[in-house]
């Protein structure tokens, strides 16, 4: 018999991959961030990095934005209201499935 209730049901596709997950509660914590130190934060290279933050952006829970420092380019990442709501309901999801049990 299968239930729409446990809690795994619950869980962000989105975020549950481990380095989207790695991304967004990097961003928990700051207003924004600068690419690089996500990435080294996150332990990724850059490619890899820069094809879970598109996958957060069109989700709507990354927001990036591109500008100068001196000559330099830089990417600064943002976690959205949405991202943020994304990653409490799924931290939420992960403790019910955690305390779920047969008893």
């Amino acid at each position: 018999m299968t239930s729409t209730s446990h809690p795994r049901h619950q869980l962000d596709d989105v975020i549950h991959s481990p380095v989207r997950l790695s991304v967004v509660s990097a961003l928990s914590g700051v207003d924004r961030a600068e690419f690089g130190e996500v990435r080294d934060a996150v332990e990724v290279s850059d490619s890899v990095l820069s094809k879970q933050v598109a996958a957060l952006e069109a989700a709507g829970y990354v927001e990036v934005t591109k500008g100068r420092v001196g000559r330099r380019p830089r990417t600064w990442l943002a976690l959205t209201r949405e991202g943020r709501a994304a990653l409490q309901a799924h931290l939420e999801a992960l403790r019910a499935l955690l305390g779920h049990g047969l008893g």
